[in-house]
């Protein structure tokens, strides 16, 4: 696939294209420098020894790195063959030069090695990485604005780290995409330590550790939409220590819906109707089955129905009479145990309160989770995965829902072996005929718009397609 059929093919389109989730490879030499800058050698050595921790532990025998809780993680994670496309990723002023013959208008460009940077568990650590790594994005797309965008790292530990993060990148460095760390690994007990088998996922949401009501807030009133990015790799079922492809299989999607999950059935999207979130790189159909799967439970277990499962509703006399007359032999013999026999899992006594487990989400019909769920919420998509089409599929969706799909190239990665293919790659579901071309729109452009503008409608002043999102914010109110 070559770049002139790329730009071919945008310049018969009628709107922007636009990558919600390109990656830089950051040049690590500059990020020790500004790791210098920001907190001294010593945290600067420090934080490269904790980077390099894969190439330390790379030569360990697999009975060696199980015993440890080591997994495979990445390796020939970008493309080699290719140096022109290894090199676009490298050097900011390259991708922005070739985004003519990628067919993309503006791109939102995301980490690689610093999203590891807000899950450091030492809080020095990891507050001076990722401050060190948003300088560098700041300075590398300096001058570049009208058609790249850098997405800042955002550490979530406590609310109170992400809000200083947020406003020390809007204000000081101009940097106004974020990446928030979409989990935090909590140890088990107060006081104890997180480690690779000993932790509990905090998710920001529901049985958080923190109220991160406050952060929510400060997000709204900022006109920042939280995006989160991922991975699940070295999760327990995702813990090979020989099989990287066993370990990334379906990560993106499984950490970007525990997330989701946990935001939802805390309520988070009820209490801020205006935030806009998204979860990059997993494609949507976890999404699409999270979505149906929640309606469905709503309406047999939302608080108009959890009350059929009371066990206290069993009618005893009618249940003795069935157990005369249909019980087998072996069953009799134990007939004064049959009342216990239905308390298991279905004890009564249940606390009021916790019943309605979804009492959070305010959900009164199941439409209510086109406002709650399929309004606030983007999936980022890959250009080549054909499940992309269910997001526009109203027939197969609850209630007609379409999902906000958004196209990620992953330009910067080994899944994308030709950037000059991705616009087009993404365009056969409509040569297919899986969507139309107004959703093919929605994927590149109107979705994209949705996330960033429709919580800031400035966001995209200044780039390239700024007038097709001011009209999009006129069309839709923003």
């Amino acid at each position: 696939m070559s770049g002139a059929d790329a730009a071919a093919l945008r310049a018969q389109l009628d709107h922007p294209v636009i990558d919600a989730d390109g990656h830089c490879i950051e040049f690590q030499p500059a990020v020790h420098e500004h790791l210098v800058e920001v907190a001294g050698p010593e945290v600067a050595k420090a934080v490269d020894t904790v980077m390099a921790a894969p190439a330390l532990v790379r030569g360990l025998p697999p009975e060696e790195k199980r015993a440890r809780g080591i997994f495979r993680m990445s390796w020939w994670a970008f493309p080699s063959s290719n140096t022109r496309d290894r090199a676009t990723a490298m050097f900011p002023r390259l991708f922005h030069e070739r985004l003519d013959e990628l067919g993309i208008d503006f791109a939102v460009v995301y980490p690689t090695f610093g999203l590891a940077a807000p899950g450091f568990d030492d809080d020095e650590l990891r507050l001076a990485s990722v401050r060190a790594f948003n300088h560098y994005y700041a300075e590398a797309y300096a001058g570049l604005g009208d058609r790249l965008r850098p997405a800042a790292l955002i550490p979530m530990h406590t609310p109170e780290e992400a809000i200083a993060e947020i406003d020390f990148c809007l204000d000081h460095l101009g940097l106004r995409a974020m990446v928030f760390n979409g989990h935090v690994k909590r140890p088990l007990e107060p006081g104890g330590e997180a480690t690779l088998t000993g932790h509990w996922l905090d998710t920001f949401g529901l049985d958080s550790a923190h109220d991160y009501d406050p952060l929510w807030a400060h997000c709204e009133r900022r006109g920042v939409s939280p995006t989160f990015h991922s991975s699940a790799m070295g999760w327990r079922e995702r813990s090979s220590p020989t099989n990287y492809v066993f370990n990334h299989l379906g990560n993106f999607g499984y950490a970007g819906e525990a997330t989701c999950r946990s935001l939802f059935l805390g309520g988070v999207t009820k209490r801020f109707p205006k935030l806009r979130f998204a979860f990059l790189e997993g494609g949507v159909a976890w999404a699409a089955s999270l979505y149906a799967s929640l309606i469905d439970h709503w309406e047999k277990r939302g608080a108009h129905a959890i009350g059929e499962l009371d066990p206290d509703r069993i009618d005893h006399d009618e249940l003795r009479d069935l157990f005369e007359r249909y019980a087998p032999e072996r069953f009799r013999k134990s007939a004064e145990e049959l009342v216990a026999a239905t308390h298991l899992l279905s004890a009564p006594g249940e606390d009021p309160a916790s019943l309605d487990e979804l009492r959070h989400c305010g959900i009164e019909r199941g439409e209510d989770l086109l406002d709650l769920f399929a309004a606030p919420f983007h999936f980022g998509c890959e250009a080549d995965d054909p499940l992309n089409a269910l997001a526009f599929d109203r027939d197969t969706l609850p209630c007609g829902a379409r999902l906000k799909v958004l196209l990620g190239s992953d330009i910067g990665h080994w899944d994308v072996q030709e950037v000059s293919g991705v616009l087009t790659e993404a365009f056969e579901l409509v040569e297919e005929g899986r969507i139309t071309r107004d959703d093919f729109r929605a994927f590149v452009c109107d979705h994209p718009f949705s996330l960033w503008a429709g919580a800031d409608p400035k966001f995209f002043d200044g780039t390239r397609v700024e007038d097709a999102a001011r009209e999009w914010c006129r069309a839709n109110e923003a």
